[in-house]
């Protein structure tokens, strides 16, 4: 398993790319900053709240499944949120 950093890390990592990709979208599209735009970014922050205080929750009794099932979380709304990015097109 992944240090807990490493994990925190990640999620910053892959949020943060998907909230720059809308801006990529938007500003290659013409269309400037979208209502839609805004909406993805705003559940990606969301996301990331969530996912990190899940992270730190330590009151769990299976820490490593804990992790896991996090990291499998981020994998699954990342992608929801990237189907979404390819929408605004």
């Amino acid at each position: 398993m992944a240090s807990v950093r490493g994990l925190k890390k990640e999620v910053n990592n892959v949020l943060g790319d998907i909230i720059e990709a809308v801006y990529i979208v938007e500003a290659a599209s013409g269309k400037g900053d979208t209502k839609e735009g805004a909406k993805i970014i705003d559940g990606a922050i969301n996301v990331f709240d969530d996912l990190i205080v899940k992270i730190n929750d330590r009151k769990v009794e299976n820490r490593k499944a804990h992790l896991n099932a996090v990291r499998d979380e981020l994998e699954k709304k990342a992608q929801g949120l990237v189907d979404q990015i390819n929408k605004l097109n």
